[in-house]
């Protein structure tokens, strides 16, 4: 079990402004985005124990979060 945040910044170091650009442009990603970040923050207190939760939970969050940033990586490439 990791506890290191994966903050989108850490994935795509080189489209930290892209992103910035994005978010402010398009509504679409600017959702993706925030879902992202939201998931990613329910990951990490599970796993810190901050908000315990199930393993079948956590599961379940680490496979959306990694679904919402298959397409954001996809959208960055697009865009």
């Amino acid at each position: 079990m990791s506890h290191t945040p994966h903050e989108l910044a850490e994935e795509f170091p080189d489209m930290i402004q892209k992103m910035h650009d994005l978010c402010g442009s398009d509504a679409h990603f600017g959702k993706m985005y925030d879902a992202y970040h939201d998931v990613n923050r329910a990951v990490h207190r599970a796993e810190t124990n901050v908000a315990p939760a199930s393993d079948a939970h956590v599961a379940d969050l680490r496979k959306k979060r990694m679904h919402l940033k298959d397409q954001i990586s996809a959208y960055l490439t697009k865009a």
